[in-house]
């Protein structure tokens, strides 16, 4: 009996850090004084060209996707990335995300564009695994098509975290 305890509790040990992980939300203060929340982010798509890192922002009234593509555009052409980006989730449909604003951070080693959510899209996001990302490029290639391979749901996870934190 008391290996089958033991076992549990190591069991329970392993596995709650994972748990408490999965919504490790972090916090920034912007210039302008909004606060915003945001998740470390996730990789989706890697190959030995290119790298699609995502990850959930919010100021807890809007909800905005930050996207890190690897390789990027040079600053002054990646401020030229103004068109929508397009997510096809596992429910089969195409959801357009409004491009919101381009950012280069760290000493301009990494380049995050941002895409304002609609309120009515949010649930969905919730739901279903993020299935392809259409992205157009500037001064790289004309639309990028990223299939995600890996964490999938985490956007979903994410956002859920963060509804699940504003019903508490």
């Amino acid at each position: 009996m008391k290996n089958i305890s033991f076992l549990i509790f190591l069991l329970l040990l392993a596995v709650s850090p994972k748990l408490l992980a999965q919504c490790d939300i972090k916090n920034k203060l912007l210039a302008d004084g909004t606060m915003v929340y945001y998740f470390d982010p996730a990789v989706f798509y890697t190959t030995k060209s290119k790298s699609l890192k995502i990850n959930i922002v919010t100021d807890k009234e809007h909800y905005f996707i930050a996207l890190q593509p690897t390789p990027f555009p040079s600053k002054k052409v990646g401020k030229e990335i103004k068109d929508d980006l397009v997510v096809h989730l596992a429910d089969q449909k195409a959801y357009t995300l409004s491009h919101y604003d381009t950012q280069y951070m760290r000493n301009d080693s990494i380049m995050q564009v941002l895409y304002l959510m609609d309120a009515k899209d949010v649930e969905a996001f919730s739901k279903f695994e993020a299935i392809v990302a259409e992205i157009n490029m500037k001064g790289t290639e004309f639309i990028r098509d990223y299939n995600f391979k890996l964490h999938k749901d985490a956007i979903m996870e994410q956002l859920n975290c963060f509804l699940k934190k504003g019903d508490e």
